[in-house]
C-alpha cells in the first residue's frame, strides 16, 4: 500500500483555515463540488469566516488553470495534487443510512467514491464537524479532524503555577531584600533543577519561608511578586490573581493570556488593571466574540445595532458594575468611568465590530477568546500597534463554538505557540472567588 494518502475535505476545515490546502505535505486533497456550493453562502458578510470563503476562493483561483478539471492542480513542489470531485450522485451505502440529499451526505458518498476509486491508497475524511466524523465512522470512512493547528498538550490549563519546596531560607530572603531581584544565572546555581521560560510565575519555599516570584526576561533576574495595591478597588484574593496583576500591570507585558473557569476573576481582573491604567493609555476596549445559539444569526434579533449586541455583551457591563460597586455612588471613581464612556474612552462592543482596525496606544481585552479560532486570535493580534497591551481571556472547557474543541480553540493556541516570549505571559486561575456556591457548580456539575 502507497504511504501517500487521498483528503477529503469538508466546507467547515475551508472555513476554519483558507490556507488549508498547503498543509497536506505529499498527499493528494480532494474538494467535493457540494463544498464550494456551500462556502458560496459564506462569502458575504464582515465576519472571519465570511473573509475565510473569501480567501480560500482567491488561494483556489491562483491554483486551477483551463484544463484543471481533467489533470488536476498542483498544490505545489514535493506536495500532492488538488482535484474538484463533480458528477456523483449519493453512494449506495451512504443513500442506505442517511438518503436525505443535503450536502454533508454528498460530501461522504464523495470520500466513499474516491476510496473506491484508489482501492490502494487511503482515503481520509477532513471534518471538524463532530456529527460528521460519528456518521463517517458509521459507514466504515476514515475520518479525522483538522489537527494543523490543534494543540496536543492542554494540562497547563488544569493546574496552578508550580511550587518548589527545600530552597534555601537565605536565597529566599536575599529576593525579598533585593528588589531588582536575584540574576538568573546565580539562581540557576543554587537551584539548577527549576526550568522555567520567560514571565513564567512560581512560588519558592523552604521550611521558614516562602516568595512569590516570576522571571523577568528584560531584566534577565528573578524577582518576587510585589504586593499589589488595589486596582481600582479589586484586591487579589489567591496566589494566581496576585501574577495575574502582576502581568497585567506590568508595561513591558504586551500580551497577556488569563485562563480558568467560571468565577475565577480573569475579565474582572483585566478590566480592574486597565482602568488603574487608563492615563496610560488613548483608549480601553473590551471585546467579546458573538457566538449565536441555536445557529440563529444576530440579525434576526429585534432592534437596532446596539440593542441586538447587548445581551453578548452583558457580562463585561456586569464586570463594570462590580468594579463601581466597591465605591460611593457620586464617587471620582465612578464619575471617572463614567466620563470614560460617554467620550469613548472605554468601549464596549462586539468583537465583529473592531476587526479591521489598527489598534494603537489601546488596552484591549478580548472577553470569551476560546471561541475564536486560531486565525481569527492571529488577526486580532496583528491588528494591534505602538503601544497597545493585549489580553485574552477565557475557558477552554466552555465552548460554544460549534467546530472548535480544547484542543483546536484560538486561545490555546496562542498560549501554546506564544509561551517563552519575552512580549508574553499566561496565568492559569484555579480557586474561583465568585461565591462558595459558583466554585462547588464549576467543580461538581
Amino acid at each position: 500500500m502507497s504511504y501517500k494518502k487521498n483528503f477529503v475535505l469538508d466546507t467547515n476545515v475551508l472555513l476554519h483555515d483558507y490556507d488549508c490546502l498547503s498543509k497536506f505535505q505529499e498527499n493528494d486533497v480532494y474538494l467535493p463540488i457540494s463544498t464550494l456550493v456551500e462556502l458560496d453562502k459564506f462569502k458575504k458578510g464582515s465576519e472571519q469566516i465570511n473573509y475565510n470563503a473569501r480567501e480560500f476562493v482567491r488561494v483556489l483561483d491562483t491554483l486551477t488553470s483551463a484544463d484543471f478539471n481533467l489533470k488536476g492542480a498542483s498544490l505545489g513542489e514535493d506536495m500532492g495534487m488538488l482535484y474538484i470531485v463533480t458528477g456523483y450522485e449519493l453512494h449506495k451505502k451512504v443513500e442506505a443510512s442517511f438518503p436525505e440529499r443535503i450536502p454533508d451526505h454528498r460530501i461522504l458518498s464523495c470520500a466513499m467514491a474516491v476510496s473506491d476509486l484508489h482501492p490502494k491508497m487511503q482515503t481520509i475524511l477532513v471534518s471538524k464537524d463532530i456529527n460528521m466524523r460519528m456518521k463517517a465512522r458509521s459507514l466504515g470512512i476514515l475520518v479525522e479532524d483538522y489537527a494543523n493547528d490543534k494543540v496536543k498538550d492542554v494540562n497547563i490549563f488544569e493546574k496552578a503555577q508550580e511550587i518548589y519546596y527545600g530552597i534555601d531560607s537565605e536565597l529566599i530572603d536575599f529576593i525579598y531584600t533585593d528588589p531588582v531581584g536575584i540574576p538568573v544565572e546565580q539562581f540557576r546555581d543554587e537551584v539548577p533543577d527549576i526550568k522555567f521560560a520567560a514571565n513564567d510565575f512560581f512560588i519558592l519555599e523552604s521550611e521558614r519561608n516562602s516568595v512569590l516570584v516570576r522571571y523577568n526576561p528584560f531584566t534577565d533576574s528573578i524577582k518576587k511578586i510585589e504586593k499589589a495595591s488595589s486596582n481600582y478597588g479589586i484586591q487579589a484574593r489567591n496566589t494566581e490573581q496576585k501574577f495575574a496583576f502582576d502581568a497585567l500591570n506590568d508595561p513591558e507585558i504586551k500580551l497577556v493570556a488569563l485562563t480558568g473557569k467560571a468565577g475565577t476573576g480573569k475579565t474582572l481582573l483585566a478590566l480592574a488593571s486597565s482602568l488603574k491604567q487608563s492615563k496610560s493609555y488613548s483608549q480601553i476596549l473590551l471585546a467579546r466574540p458573538i457566538v449565536a445559539l441555536a445557529n440563529k444569526d444576530i440579525g434576526f434579533l429585534p432592534g437596532t445595532e446596539k440593542d441586538k449586541i447587548k445581551p453578548y455583551m452583558q457580562p463585561l457591563f456586569d464586570n463594570l458594575n462590580v468594579i463601581k460597586s466597591q465605591f460611593h455612588a457620586n464617587s471620582a471613581e465612578v464619575r471617572a468611568i463614567d466620563e470614560m464612556q460617554k467620550t469613548n474612552q472605554l468601549v464596549i462592543e462586539a468583537l465583529a465590530f473592531i476587526r479591521g482596525r489598527s489598534l494603537a496606544d489601546t488596552f484591549c481585552i478580548v472577553d470569551e477568546a476560546q471561541n475564536l479560532t486560531p486565525h481569527e486570535i492571529k488577526t486580532i493580534i496583528t491588528r494591534t500597534g505602538e503601544g497597545t497591551k493585549m489580553v485574552f481571556t477565557g475557558d477552554i472547557q466552555q465552548i460554544d463554538s460549534p467546530y472548535l474543541d480544547m484542543h483546536s480553540n484560538g486561545l490555546a493556541y496562542m498560549v501554546d505557540r506564544m509561551k517563552g516570549q519575552n512580549l508574553f505571559a499566561h496565568v492559569n486561575l484555579i480557586k474561583g472567588e465568585r461565591s462558595p456556591l459558583a466554585e462547588l457548580a464549576a467543580d461538581l456539575l
